[in-house]
């Protein structure tokens, strides 16, 4: 039997018809260029793995998605390309939705990171630290994905026993520091959380996308001795340290419960979810385009997709936009409806 065209249903008599999804205009996702950062610990896998094209050796970062000043982002496609992003939120703050409009744009902080060698063992202080000691910054807590992983990586959190100021001190000033500190190995797709107080450090051999507050306050305990690049020693912060780290003896973290929910074309699972920040990975494999409802972004929020890895293509109204393993695409609050194509991961970052 021959499908028949579908009928328009029409309003019973007084009711009043379903309000029509009009987005505003301009409302559209772009794509974002990151900044570099060339850290002594860092590799080359953020050029050679994610084709970032960045005149850094080594480079150990790229801030994918930042107002931050130390790292700002810029529009990479559409009609604000070239341009910050902060300067785009400054001029649309509805992109951001209900969140409270600020000069420093983003609550969050949106960072790929290659660790060739073991990062310094440190600590973030939180929010309230931070406004009262630091000129009203925003502390730091954050979440660690891993991309991938070399056989024997670690990553450092907090530690085996109970500590007490003076140990610690004693222990920093004499080398020893290290056989205190719990070491945890690391495989891909493993996730951590790490909250601000919480001593912690990435081992060498990592690849990581880390999802945290929009701060870059960091306090370092301890960096092995190793020299900058003008052959001095790296600043420690001990002082400032010890007033915000946790020296309570801290359980191996245990990788959360996931479950894959599955639409057409699309599985998604949640990551991490805390008062700063939310994280999906988003599983693509899509035979045609699809609408995908699970990546709109309502009027609440923006959304930030990150692809980590494949490739698609996103489509809205009459545009078309081609994105490839480690492109960043910002999708404003109350965005028009996305429809995409593709075989590819994202992460999937709101708040």
């Amino acid at each position: 039997m021959e499908r028949q065209p579908r009928q328009e249903q029409q309003p019973r008599p007084g009711s009043d018809p379903e309000p029509v999804y009009q987005p505003k205009p301009g409302n559209v996702p772009f794509l974002l260029s990151p900044a570099g950062k060339d850290y002594l610990w860092g590799g080359s896998r953020l050029n050679d793995d994610f084709s970032k094209n960045i005149p850094l050796e080594p480079l150990a970062e790229t801030w994918e998605c930042s107002t931050h000043p130390d790292g700002p982002s810029t529009v990479a496609s559409g009609v604000f390309q070239g341009r910050t992003l902060l300067d785009i939120l400054h001029e649309h703050p509805e992109y951001l939705g209900t969140h409270p409009k600020s000069e420093d744009g983003l609550p969050i902080l949106i960072k790929l990171i290659d660790t060739k060698k073991d990062l310094s063992v440190q600590v973030h202080p939180d929010d309230k630290y931070a406004k009262a000691f630091e000129n009203g910054a925003l502390g730091k807590t954050e979440m660690w994905y891993v991309l991938d992983a070399a056989k024997d990586a670690k990553l450092i959190y907090g530690f085996y026993h109970d500590m007490d100021e003076a140990t610690l001190r004693k222990s920093l000033a004499d080398g020893t520091a290290e056989k205190y500190l719990r070491k945890v190995p690391i495989q891909k797709d493993d996730v951590f959380f790490i909250p601000a107080g919480q001593v912690h450090a990435i081992g060498a051999g990592a690849l990581i996308a880390e999802i945290q507050e929009s701060s870059n306050l960091t306090y370092r305990l301890y960096d092995y001795n190793r020299l900058d690049k003008d052959g001095k020693p790296r600043e420690l912060h001990v002082e400032k340290a010890l007033r915000v780290a946790n020296l309570r003896k801290s359980t191996e973290p245990r990788q959360p419960m996931r479950v894959l929910r599955f639409h057409p074309g699309v599985a998604v699972e949640l990551l991490c979810r805390c008062k700063y920040f939310e994280v999906s990975r988003v599983l693509l494999n899509t035979e045609r385009v699809r609408e995908m409802a699970c990546m709109q972004a309502g009027g609440n929020s923006f959304q930030v997709l990150l692809c980590t890895e494949g490739c698609g293509v996103f489509f809205w109204e009459k545009e078309s936009l081609p994105f490839y393993k480690g492109d960043c695409l910002f999708i404003p609050a109350d965005s028009v409806p996305i429809r995409i194509h593709g075989k590819a991961q994202l992460l999937k970052v709101s708040c």
